[in-house]
């Protein structure tokens, strides 16, 4: 079974920037579409930002210019940098590796984000 280790959460000031990576437990089919969620109290689990093998990147409108999502595949780890922060960032954001064709579908333990105002 692998597992994705989280890091890089915390408390922020708004207007601050923090780094979320992602790292696989040990090697797995590249061919995959890594993404990052993020859940806020009492609200659904939402996509932030995604990644594809490829290189392709999607992001929700709410981020987009603030958020940058990238991966290294000999590492297996992927990254969320976030800038600009802001209160309603504040979530539990979890990290997504989801193999081509439903191969495999693994999900971080989630790691806190808080935005001060």
């Amino acid at each position: 079974q692998v597992q994705l280790v989280e890091s890089g959460g915390g408390l922020v000031q708004a207007g601050g920037s923090l780094r979320l990576s992602c790292a696989a437990s040990r090697t797995i089919f590249k061919n995959n579409v890594m993404g990052w969620y993020r859940q806020a109290p009492g609200k659904q689990r939402e996509l932030v930002a995604s990644i594809t093998s490829g290189g392709s990147t999607n992001y929700a409108d709410s981020v987009k210019g603030r958020f940058t999502i990238s991966r290294d595949n000999a590492k297996t780890t992927m990254y969320l940098r976030m800038n600009s922060l802001k209160p309603e960032d504040t979530a539990v954001y979890y990290c997504n590796f989801y193999g081509a064709s439903g191969l495999y579908n693994y999900w971080g333990q989630g790691t806190q984000v808080t935005v001060s105002s």
